[in-house]
């Protein structure tokens, strides 16, 4: 195993070798029952199955059928993208080295091939990366090197992540836990403005300056980023070299608007306007990142992004004419995006932000994407305000597509360290404060009142959900004080002592010095903001994703979304049928993205697979580890149900336990990437 850093071994140690031949089954009798709800009803409930063992190495040899109805031929349409991937008997795709010996042969699986059309019975063959041959259950002819029955599993296209920090992570983490171990097969990253390339090498303190800011800004443990990371490239090229060959997921990277802007103004990229040789500059520097294989442009700003000197990051400066300057030059790369971030992305957008996206993505013929849409049913005018620059962008010729999740997404607060309460406006002062002075400050009436009736102003925005504190409950505790407490409710600890809720809290924290974990319950976890949900995401301009997996490590834990959806369902709330469910993990990122030859199960394409066993697919809670380089902590969740992960065709997960294979690829624009245009 290849690995760069200094950092510790992923707390995942590699499964057993599975590189000697399986023993092939003889073909169960029958067609079997395989998934294939009809999509008019809800997906069948099935009984519940016992909570796996905490060693990872849990599932059967065999799984049972799933329960359904007989086989039955699918639909061979499959749209404009990829081919007819519909069972046939026997043989395989021709083979360019004149063999038709297969690498792995997965025999009677539940294919859901990611294009929403119902799912059906297959073998699928493995070769060279690929899938070679899909084919009815008893009927491919070809040897295969290994092979595994999937009766009773479901064969899913990889998922792909759209909104991603991993830049930093893959250094020392090559397998991007955990997104992978939940079937995370293709990341997105660089986004938000955020990346740590191009470096200016006559300025070797900007890369002092970037760690600090992504610490900062992202929420990245800074020992993890000085001792993890070579920091050994200059050019964005030589960044995506240094990845290349070394990672267990497919990545793609945009370039950050912040990182052109150091490279070009250095400090007084913060701050300052460009001249016009200077914008010219970061207009080259952008063309060759996109020339070297960057996936386009990301940029911020929003409020909330300081740098680690806490000033407003260097592309909050930036005017629109040198972002629409910069959006023409993507319009002129195959393959490019746009991503950006604005103030009201939390909450509502000001009509002009509305304007300044629309014609981003308008001068660049190119889709922009933006992180992330909240949906609540007590703001029930969110949802239509923040796309309207969607549906005016396609009046423009653009195109703007909101990420939004479909879980809620795990996070904890403290009152000691900087998380989201720090957001609110007028927070940040009392927050930053040393501990002594901002615990005083805390326990002043007259501080308490003003910090409420800041966090529930309309200037707070979507931060307004963070100030029901009756509603937290409490993780860890550090003192005597405090024990007994942990796992309690604000709400109920107040009324036993007499306390408003937020009162209540501070004195919990104060106790411990402020280390108090702290986990907000959240407000919209009611049936109509499900519905409202389930609504949104049929918008052909809302995409599922949004997860900052690899950013926030301590505070939020976004990259089990796959699994928990796919586990609400197929068992719990069920808003969405499993087809369109995987669709909507698979083929619609990968669509919007331009992808080659991903996201789809199909002849032809790139053996990015999933296998999971539906009646136990899920994610585990959230828990704090300590396994980051320096023995710096974040936030964990272990996969359910995951059988299989495959990259390219090679096996990185089995049964939640990384293989130590390497498989991924640097997805550069142009090579793996298609023009994806809005005209």
């Amino acid at each position: 195993m290849r690995r760069t850093g200094t950092g510790p071994v992923p707390r995942r140690a590699p499964a057993p070798d599975r590189t000697r031949p399986v023993p092939r089954r003889a073909p169960a009798p029958g067609p079997g029952p395989p998934y294939a709800p009809d999509r008019t009803r809800p997906v069948p409930r099935r009984a519940p199955v016992p909570a796996p063992s905490p060693a990872r190495n849990h599932r059967p040899a065999q799984s049972r059928p799933l329960p359904g109805r007989p086989h039955r031929p699918r639909p061979t349409a499959h749209g404009a993208h990829g081919a007819d991937a519909r069972p046939r008997t026997g043989g395989s795709a021709p083979h360019a080295k004149g063999t038709t010996m297969l690498d792995h042969l997965i025999t009677r699986a539940t294919v859901v091939d990611g294009t929403g059309a119902p799912a059906y019975t297959a073998d699928v063959g493995i070769r060279d990366g690929r899938i070679a041959v899909i084919a009815e259950p008893g009927t491919v002819t070809e040897e295969a090197r290994t092979t595994e029955d999937a009766t009773g599993l479901v064969l899913a296209p990889g998922f792909v992540d759209a909104h991603t920090h991993y830049d930093a992570q893959l250094f020392w983490d090559p397998y991007a836990t955990p997104s992978l171990n939940h079937g995370v097969t293709t990341v997105a990253g660089g986004n938000c403005g955020f990346t740590l390339a191009p470096l200016n090498p006559d300025r070797p303190e900007d890369a002092d300056y970037t760690r600090r800011m992504m610490s900062k800004v992202e929420g990245m443990s800074l020992v993890a980023l000085e001792e993890g990371a070579p920091w050994n490239w200059h050019t964005f090229g030589e960044y995506l070299d240094a990845l290349d060959g070394r990672i267990a997921v497919n990545a793609g990277f945009m370039v950050g608007h912040c990182a052109l802007r150091r490279h070009v103004m250095g400090p007084d990229a913060v701050g300052g306007r460009p001249t016009g040789e200077q914008l010219r500059q970061m207009l080259t520097l952008l063309h060759d990142a996109m020339d070297a294989g960057a996936w386009g442009l990301s940029t911020t700003q929003s409020s909330t992004h300081s740098d680690g000197d806490g000033n407003p990051v260097a592309s909050r400066h930036a005017e629109p004419a040198e972002l629409l300057a910069l959006s023409r030059a993507v319009g002129e790369h195959e393959g490019t995006q746009l991503e950006a971030i604005v103030a009201g992305c939390l909450d509502q957008f000001a009509d002009e932000e509305i304007d300044l996206l629309v014609e981003m993505s308008a001068a660049a013929g190119r889709p922009l994407n933006w992180n992330v849409l909240t949906v609540d049913a007590a703001v029930p005018e969110r949802v239509p305000r923040q796309l309207v620059p969607s549906e005016r962008a396609r009046r423009a010729g653009g195109r703007i597509v909101a990420l939004t999740m479909p879980i809620l997404t795990p996070m904890n607060m403290s009152l000691g360290t900087f998380c989201a309460l720090n957001l609110i406006p007028g927070w940040g002062e009392i927050l930053g404060l040393p501990v002594p002075e901002r615990i005083a400050r805390l326990r002043d009436p007259d501080v308490r009142a003003e910090m409420l009736r800041r966090a529930a102003s309309k200037e707070a925005g979507v931060f307004r959900r963070l100030a029901d504190f009756e509603r937290y409950v409490i993780g860890d505790t550090y003192s005597a004080a405090n024990e007994g407490l942990t796992g309690r409710v604000v709400r109920d600890i107040a009324a036993e002592r007499g306390q408003d809720p937020f009162r209540c809290l501070v004195e919990i924290c104060a106790n411990d010095g402020l280390r108090t974990v702290l986990w907000p319950m959240p407000t919209d976890n009611d049936p109509a903001s499900w519905a409202l949900r389930a609504e949104t995401w049929q918008h052909e301009d809302v995409l599922l994703g949004g997860s900052d997996a690899g950013a926030h490590l301590d505070r939020m834990c976004g990259a089990p979304y796959t699994t928990r959806f796919l586990g609400d369902c197929l068992r719990g709330r069920r808003l969405v049928g499993l087809e369109a469910a995987v669709k909507m993990l698979t083929d619609d990122p990968a669509q919007l993205f331009g992808l080659r030859e991903r996201g789809r199960i199909t002849e032809g394409h790139h053996a990015d697979l999933v296998l999971f066993d539906p009646e136990r697919i899920d994610a585990g809670p959230a828990t704090l580890v300590h396994d980051l380089p320096g023995d710096s902590p974040r936030l964990d969740s272990r996969a359910m149900g995951i059988v299989s992960v495959r990259v390219n065709g090679v096996e990185a997960i089995r049964d939640d336990r990384v293989t130590g294979a390497v498989p991924g690829r640097v997805l550069r624009s142009g090579r793996d990437t298609r023009t994806v245009s809005t005209k």
